[in-house]
């Protein structure tokens, strides 16, 4: 409880700290929607749905700007605390401040959590050429085999590393890391044998895995999803404590006014529990979240401190 109090006092000072009120008459003009990833990508999907309720609640244009990777993040970061920058990210900006020694943002200095607009848990899934039909027969085919079994990540300190790295840490098993600039370089050498596993989307694994060329063996998520019913958790398949859920959130730069974060909060929250909004983004094994922004910021802290954690234990690091 003591933990509760201590971090809600400390967003409401920084929400305190903020510049003055305009939330009654806001928004006055187009707002832009800043999404570090590319087009069509997880974050673009939910700022373009998002995008388009807050255009029609607030009758203004909202622009979304595709800036791919840190750049969006550092653009975001350097704009003016007025409301009308908006960034919608992905939890590969509190994983890149995981492993790099001196991160170009980072993500509670400079910028307010709004709301964990969705998480989406991970897929296991491994070449229909390894024998292993379920989590259990992985990890003692990968103990049978120390250091001979492979698995491709879409590079250092991504979902899919990070993810690989904590199904190695909880299972003791002893393999090799493989990374490629994304993970859709990988899947050609996992579709030929070469790769024997990777944490992947559900988006990009379950067309092959329906055309039967990758096995399904695990969700990443705390709980089975309801879009994936059939599919069981890691911590079910016999890796207890296994979680891994990606996320897709909206922030403000810091400094804006406390009224225009709990504003926004308020409208998005609302959006993100309309029918059709649901019907489009909790699929694949999404989950609608719309966490208030004192929750979000108490997430986020205890993530950053959890990848921290695994990072330092697998030795992920960028100086």
């Amino acid at each position: 409880m003591s933990s509760r109090i201590a971090i809600g006092a400390l967003t409401g000072a920084l929400f305190a700290a903020a510049g003055p009120s305009c939330a009654q008459s806001y928004p006055t003009k187009p707002i832009r929607v800043i999404v570090p990833t590319v087009p069509g990508g997880g974050g673009d999907t939910v700022a373009r749905v998002i995008g388009q309720k807050l255009g029609d609640t607030w009758g203004q244009q909202i622009v979304v700007d595709n800036r791919t990777g840190i750049i969006g993040a550092e653009l975001a970061s350097r704009a003016a605390a007025d409301g009308y920058t908006v960034m919608i990210t992905t939890s590969s900006l509190l994983y890149r401040e995981a492993i790099y020694d001196k991160p170009s943002v980072v993500t509670l200095r400079d910028f307010i959590p709004v709301t964990e607009a969705v998480k989406q848990a991970l897929v296991l899934a491994v070449s229909p050429a390894l024998p292993a039909k379920s989590v259990q027969e992985l990890v003692m085919l990968a103990k049978a085999k120390p250091g001979q079994l492979n698995f491709g990540t879409g590079g250092n300190g991504s979902a899919s590393h990070l993810a690989g790295e904590l199904f190695r840490i909880l299972t003791g098993i002893k393999v090799l890391h493989v990374p490629y600039k994304g993970l859709p370089q990988a899947l050609p050498d996992l579709l030929g044998g070469r790769l024997q596993y990777v944490f992947g989307t559900p988006e990009s694994m379950l067309p092959l895995v329906n055309d039967g060329k990758l096995r399904l063996l695990a969700l990443t998520s705390a709980r089975r999803s309801q879009s994936l019913p059939d599919v069981p958790t890691l911590a079910e398949s016999g890796v207890p404590g296994y979680e891994f859920a990606g996320w897709i959130g909206v922030m403000l730069p810091m400094g804006t006014a406390r009224d225009l974060v709990h504003k926004l909060y308020q409208d998005i929250a609302r959006i993100l529990r309309l029918a059709d909004v649901r019907q489009k983004l909790e699929v694949n094994a999404s989950e609608i979240v719309a966490n208030t922004p004192e929750e979000f910021t108490a997430y986020l802290r205890a993530e950053l401190a959890r990848w921290k954690k695994v990072a330092k234990e697998a030795n992920i690091h960028v100086e």
